[in-house]
């Protein structure tokens, strides 16, 4: 068996069948799930369109909310860069390569497909699959570490998630993986006292200049390594060759051979630090000129709330982050059904995944703990595991410090997820290594010559035996656990989209017969994105010949995300004098431009609706005061002049 793992193509075999599991995983069902806001501004923006050619304050129709997403042969990159700098707050690198990505794809007129948007990250996805595989063996030196970590990131759920959303993550995790392998190196030099080769520094900036603009939260990813480093060169971080002690105690031998961060063989490392501080600084007055912060409002923490309810809401606010990061923590490694639409398959897949977080955990610390006490892994497992925890300090930080709760959103958590991939192949290493040191072990006693007045106890081969299979078979349980959560992920019961316009439109298929008006209202491009994807699934409805509604839409402007009626504005408060609901006015006079009947909908309308419309009253039954992933609806009948209708109590 070992002969067979030590042919040359063994290895290079092996990982080709991790890259395919991959790309399958992540190209199976990939225009499945219905595209949500963030990507809607994917497409539009490197399509080189603009979300502002989308009227306001008028009813629309689908055609009209759906024109960004039609391919314009004539626009460039320069397009690209305009509109998303002057509405959006993300840097281009990613929305520029998309766009000559999408060129790939021609429309002929018809809009734009979400295959064409995913497929780009879902490339990526694929792509860092033999990427972490090098990170692994770079860091580890073994290749058991890397396959495993190449098969871990195959299949991961947290992965697959985001190598088949049509964003910029997929792409940023291979930055990561870059910055963290130059990280390595560099680590790897200044234990041995040499240089760091100029090549890898101007590497090292690139790379991280890149990530950057890709990615603004790239820059958690530098200061988290920075903290490696500093650890490193401040806080007694020296090295042995001889014993490969790292963070040792004062009495430890290695004191006496200091590399203090004054040494010459720092040099370099701080001229990698001056690059990436100006790759990354060209991109703050960018940031400062981009959309307002009212397109990030949804993870800060903020709003008073009063009366009995303000303790409650502090004590929310405090241990929130902590379990929206632990569950986004779980799911890297495993995640069941637990968001499908049975409430029992979802119970029983949160207990399952219980059982087997309390199972795993004690493999994945004895396995990092192992590594830790080696010499020869040691330092890698230094460098991951201080980076994973810098990252995680410099979330934590800047939720409850800053008031930005990062945890909210968990594809943030692409800032240090390579590390933890390789973290988590290491720490198994040592299970199936355990597993192949006892069947040496077992090999040596078999082809041993008997010892005089020596017996081996019968009980000791059984014992080896359970031994070898329960490491080998914890390994495969423990991938296989992580393929199903891929699967999950892919059939959609987990990791769902934030937004589901597919669960609400056969509820407004079902209850209008008449023309309908679907209205929101408008405060950044978020609400335009929200429509689109009601107007996006109207579209697939009617080309599958599964409906024949044809909606308008109403995107009622208002600067502010709430506001109050006119009559509170009026009543002389000071706290809400002047903001009074446009939005409000501009339902009632495009409600008064429309012919009858109509069924009004209202989706996430974030204005008063009163008084009524003439003629129009309230659908009190629950059906229609919904509620799903993203929206928030609830309709009203508009009757046609001279109608009667009584209202519903």
């Amino acid at each position: 068996m070992k002969t067979f793992f030590s042919k040359r193509w063994f290895h290079p075999l092996l990982l080709l069948v991790w890259i395919v599991i991959g790309a399958a995983l992540r190209f199976t069902h990939l225009t499945g799930k219905p595209p949500w806001t963030d990507e809607f501004a994917t497409l539009v923006f490197s399509l080189g369109n603009s979300f502002q050619t989308v009227p306001l304050d008028q009813a629309i129709s689908l055609e009209t909310l759906l024109q960004p997403l039609r391919l314009n042969p004539g626009v460039g990159a320069s397009a690209v860069l305009h509109h998303l700098f002057t509405e959006d707050h993300h840097p281009p690198l990613y929305f520029v390569l998309a766009h000559w990505w999408m060129q790939l794809f021609p429309a002929s007129g018809e809009f734009i497909s979400v295959w064409a948007a995913r497929s780009l990250p879902a490339l990526f996805g694929v792509a860092s699959i033999p990427a972490v595989y090098g990170l692994g063996f770079l860091a580890f030196r073994s290749r058991l570490v890397a396959q495993l970590a190449a098969a871990m990131m195959a299949v991961s759920p947290f992965g697959i998630f985001l190598a088949q959303e049509a964003r910029h993550y997929a792409l940023g995790i291979l930055w990561v993986i870059a910055s963290l392998c130059c990280l390595v190196v560099a680590m790897q030099h200044l234990k041995c006292k040499t240089p760091l080769p100029i090549w890898v520094a101007l590497c090292w900036v690139v790379v991280n200049s890149l990530g950057m603009a890709t990615h603004y939260f790239f820059s958690l990813t530098i200061c988290a390594e920075a903290m490696v480093l500093i650890g490193l060169g401040i806080l007694g971080g020296r090295f042995s060759l001889e014993k490969g002690t790292v963070f040792p105690t004062p009495s430890s031998p290695s004191l006496r051979s200091p590399l203090p961060a004054s040494s010459s063989y720092w040099w370099r490392i701080y001229a990698v630090a001056a690059g990436t501080f100006v790759g990354c600084v060209v991109w703050v007055p960018v940031w400062q000129a981009s959309a307002s912060g009212q397109m990030t409002q949804w993870i800060r923490i903020g709003g008073s709330v009063a009366g009995s309810d303000r303790l409650l809401s502090t004590i929310l606010t405090l241990i929130n982050p902590i379990f929206q990061a632990f569950a986004a923590w779980i799911t890297m490694l495993f995640l069941l059904p637990v968001e499908a639409s049975s409430l029992v398959v979802g119970i029983a897949s949160g207990a399952v995944m219980l059982v087997f977080f309390l199972w795993v955990m004690p493999i994945l610390y004895r396995g990092l703990k192992a590594q830790f006490r080696q010499p020869d892994t040691r330092l890698a497992t230094s460098i991951l595991g201080g980076f994973v925890l810098g990252a995680i300090a410099l979330f934590f930080g800047i939720t409850y410090f800053l008031g930005i709760d990062l945890t909210r959103g968990a594809r943030y958590n692409f800032v240090y997820f390579p590390a933890v991939t390789v973290l988590l192949a290491a720490a198994i290493a040592v299970t199936w290594n355990a597993s192949e040191a006892v069947n040496s072990k077992l090999s040596l006693a078999k082809e041993a010559p008997p010892l005089k007045n020596t017996t081996l106890s019968l009980p000791f081969t059984p014992d080896f035996s359970h031994f070898i299979t329960r490491g080998k078979r914890s390994v495969a349980i423990i991938w296989l656990m992580s393929l199903l959560s891929g699967i999950t992920v892919v059939s959609n019961l987990g990791y769902q989209k934030y937004y589901r316009p597919d669960l609400l439109i056969p509820g407004i298929q079902q209850a209008s017969a008449v023309p309908v008006l679907i209205a929101t209202t408008h405060n950044t491009l978020v609400q335009t994105g929200e429509m689109m994807g009601i107007a996006w699934e109207f579209k697939r409805a009617a080309d599958s010949k599964k409906s024949s509604l044809n909606p308008k839409f109403l995107l009622a402007h208002q600067d502010q995300d709430r506001c109050v009626s006119e009559s509170v504005a009026l009543a002389g408060d000071a706290n809400v004098q002047g903001k009074a609901c446009r939005a409000s006015s501009t339902l009632q006079k495009t409600l008064a431009q429309l012919p009858r009947p109509l069924d009004l909908w209202l989706v996430n309308f974030k204005a008063p609706v009163e008084p009524d419309a003439p003629n129009c009253f309230a659908e009190d039954t629950s059906q229609y005061q919904t509620s799903v992933n993203g929206y928030s609806s609830r309709l009203y009948h508009c009757l046609a002049d001279g109608s009667e209708a009584s209202r519903r109590p």
